[in-house]
């Protein structure tokens, strides 16, 4: 796709246990604002929460190489490159689509890390633990009690504010993508396929990180921005104090929401970098 100075859409790009429905509020922020909003489902997350959670096997088997070739076309029909933004795995899958040399911009928030981000909080481990417990839930798609979403998702919210939330987005995610991409992605031979090329030239990327985030702390999110300190293109980290992985609905998230945005209009295209930031030792607690 040829560039354009000014990006007129924008790809919202959803995460695990959620569907486009995640996006409802952005969606109608961002188009208030004049842009064209798409919130494309991975291939299998069409149909609506409800029906996701009766009948959770329709996605049990969904793959990463099938979504991410999905909402690169998606992308690659636009007329211009647009803005993508990404949230928890769907940061993961904006930084993949960067990488192929798709969008104007883009913002991975509270993101899952791309392949060599070997920073795992016990915040972390304990968020993913209900998927992880059962090797038996590597084949099934594995969902969050509302006890366990609240502490994973939303702990900076009141469990009744929690459970609203959870009652309207919540859904189980595919088992094999938390164990292959999760915490155990580094122990696996080879390039697996959440690798990304962290020398490659690409659209300008910001990574915005809760300060409470549990499942994806910051330093897992300021790790994964200074893996791509060797590319020439400009690669920038925000955090915002107190606010939870649930970031984008929680109250307060139209400052989010303005923050990634302008952001991307201000950056869309620009090829100065600043100095990567300071993260956390990378080894695993034992």
């Amino acid at each position: 796709m040829n560039s354009s100075p000014n990006p007129d859409t924008i790809v919202l790009v959803h995460g695990l246990w959620v569907t486009p429905r995640s996006w409802e509020a952005w969606k109608t922020h961002y188009e208030a604002r004049g842009f064209t909003v798409l919130t494309p489902a991975y291939p299998g997350f069409e149909i609506e929460v409800e029906a996701l959670r009766e009948h959770p096997e329709v996605i049990a088997d969904a793959t990463v190489p099938e979504t991410i070739d999905y909402l690169a076309s998606v992308v690659e029909a636009l007329p211009r490159p647009p803005i993508i933004m990404g949230h928890s795995f769907g940061g993961l899958l904006t930084q993949m689509l960067l990488s192929r040399g798709l969008g104007a911009a883009g913002a991975a928030i509270n993101s899952a890390p791309t392949e060599g981000v070997r920073v795992t909080p016990l915040s972390q481990a304990r968020s993913l633990f209900p998927a992880l417990k059962n090797p038996a839930n590597f084949h099934k798609a594995v969902g969050f009690t509302p006890e366990e979403w609240h502490y994973a998702f939303t702990n900076t919210i009141s469990r009744e504010e929690s459970d609203r939330a959870y009652e309207r987005y919540a859904i189980p995610a595919p088992g094999h993508w938390v164990w292959a991409y999760g915490l155990l992605a580094n122990f696996q031979p080879g390039h697996q396929e959440t690798w990304v090329d962290y020398s490659g030239d690409r659209a300008p990327l910001l990574f915005i990180g809760g300060g409470e985030d549990h499942i994806m702390p910051p330093s897992v999110n300021k790790s994964n921005a200074k893996h791509w300190a060797k590319s020439p293109s400009l690669t920038d980290y925000h955090e915002f104090a107190g606010r939870s992985h649930w970031t984008c609905a929680e109250p307060g998230w139209e400052a989010v929401a303005d923050y990634a945005l302008d952001w991307a209009l201000k950056n869309a295209e620009s090829g100065t970098r600043p100095t990567p930031p300071e993260t956390e030792s990378e080894e695993r607690p034992a």
